[in-house]
């Protein structure tokens, strides 16, 4: 099982010398940007993307109501579109692979780091930082494959045995609960902007503790980084996703790309734009670089109020020609597009945003619900905080989305699961939403009926070069 045991060797950012390393403050930080590295892209094959590059949201938006797949001949895309996806599924074999390459780098660091002469603060916030990658990364791998190997060390077994899923959490909420505790609140500008903070890491742990049910400690993270005045939401949705306002007042954790506006150096470029503007762009913008190779399903576009500020922000159905035509087009997704910036699209160095606070508001609000089986009026009062700012044009206020009241407990949820689809579209959140909500059979047939979904999808199957390579990872996961 060579995702789990590869010690990375080689120069490039991703991968670190391993004997004699850490001798030095520089050696540490080195070693945490090498995790970091890895969830933008990796310069080892045959996974050179990278955990969030492209498979991450594009496997989340295609394997729910979100996404369809319009990139001809790419087999692996059209089964998680059509729920026929299968063991050998590569989109999925990045994401394990990618996953556990971090891990590995993970481990390195935090058993590295302790043995450097440096100021004990800074040394306790770059291990926070790489618990916290620790961390995020087994939640993915946790929450998308179930049951998974967990090692901590730098020297795993050759054939690891699977972890029971509480197991794995467990872990998840140790090095969350580090993090929070001993990374930086803020880092400097520079080198900094990027980088996990605690609140990142209070705000991750809130997330884990919502999808395993522990809703009272969800409530009491959010508080607390709602409570912090360390965020703020844009008054303009349109505003979070501006490259220059990357790692803004909205943004608690990002994947940084291209130049990640000054903060830690990445080679690599994102593919929003590339993947997700209509190649019929080309008839307004000329030299334009754009494929539609994944777009947005009608289901997601009718079900936006045609006057909320999300839908034009991050949807667009119409191209207009230079000539004076206007073309009508299915649905695309142009939300990581700022036109201003990158007029041509293509690749951009718009980051990924991960964790924004407006995920904090509509988690607490769902935390509430669950944890009381209906609304108070603080659930009232998140929930509203993000419809509120939808109504903003960005030029004024709109009557439209009227606040929430009087909901029961399935009316709230069922609110809930629509504010979070209009507010995250092509944030790599759909997929999990439904599953934590237990809603992806049924939302996926009503918006794709030919979609063989069901129940057992709430998993996806563990690759099976893995399986060929380890048989300690048998059995399979149900229904592959």
């Amino acid at each position: 099982m060579n995702s789990c045991t590869d010690i990375l060797v080689e120069d490039p950012q991703d991968q670190i010398f391993v004997d004699n390393y850490f001798e030095t403050e520089n050696d540490a930080i080195s070693a945490v940007n090498s995790i970091y590295a890895i969830l933008n892209s990796t310069s080892t094959p045959p996974t050179f993307g990278g955990v969030y590059h492209s498979s991450y949201w594009v496997a989340s938006g295609l394997a729910s109501d979100e996404m369809e797949n319009r990139f001809v001949g790419v087999l692996e895309y059209d089964q998680l579109e059509n729920f026929t996806h299968n063991p050998v599924n590569g989109t999925l074999y990045d994401l394990w692979q990618n996953c556990y390459k971090g891990i590995n780098n993970a481990n390195f660091a935090i058993n590295g780091i302790p043995d450097v002469s440096m100021n004990e603060a800074r040394k306790a916030s770059l291990l926070g930082e790489a618990r916290f990658l620790r961390g995020l990364l087994y939640f993915e791998l946790v929450r998308l494959f179930g049951e998974v190997p967990l090692f901590i060390d730098t020297e795993p077994p050759l054939f690891p045995s699977k972890a029971s899923v509480s197991e794995v959490y467990e872990q998840i909420k140790a090095d969350l609960t580090f993090a929070s505790e001993n990374t930086f609140a803020e880092h400097d500008r520079g080198d900094g902007l990027g980088r996990a903070t605690s609140g990142a890491a209070k705000s991750l742990l809130a997330k884990v503790h919502l999808t395993i049910g522990e809703y009272a400690a969800c409530i009491a993270l959010c508080d607390e980084v709602l409570d912090s005045g360390q965020y703020e939401l844009w008054e303009d949705f349109a505003d979070a996703f501006r490259i220059a306002n990357e790692n803004g007042k909205e943004s608690i954790f990002n994947i940084g790309f291209g130049d990640a506006n000054g903060s830690i150096s990445f080679w690599e470029v994102g593919q929003f734009n590339v993947r997700l503007l209509p190649a019929q762009l080309k008839e307004q913008i000329t030299g334009v670089n754009a494929q539609g190779w994944q777009v947005a399903t009608q289901d997601l576009f009718d079900s936006y109020d045609p006057n909320d500020r999300r839908r034009e922000v991050t949807l667009m159905d119409k191209v207009f020609a230079l000539d004076g035509r206007v073309l009508s087009i299915e649905p695309h997704i142009r939300k990581y597009w700022d036109q201003e910036s990158e007029p041509n699209g293509g690749n951009t160095e718009n980051d990924f945003p991960y964790l924004r606070l407006s995920d904090i508001y509509l988690m607490k609000a769902e935390a509430i619900n669950e944890l009381n089986n209906g609304p108070n009026a603080e659930a009232y009062d998140a929930i509203n905080t993000i419809r509120k700012r939808a109504r903003f044009n960005g030029e004024i206020t709109l009557d439209v989305l009227p606040d929430l009241e009087g909901l029961s407990y399935d009316s709230f949820k069922t609110a809930l699961l629509n504010e979070r689809r209009w507010e995250f579209t092509g944030e790599g959140k759909r997929w999990f939403d439904l599953v934590r909500f237990n809603k992806l059979e049924e939302t996926v047939k009503a918006a794709k009926p030919e979609a063989q979904v069901s129940d057992f999808h709430k998993l996806f199957p563990i690759p099976q070069e893995e399986l060929d390579l380890n048989k300690n990872l048998l059995p399979q996961n149900t229904g592959y």
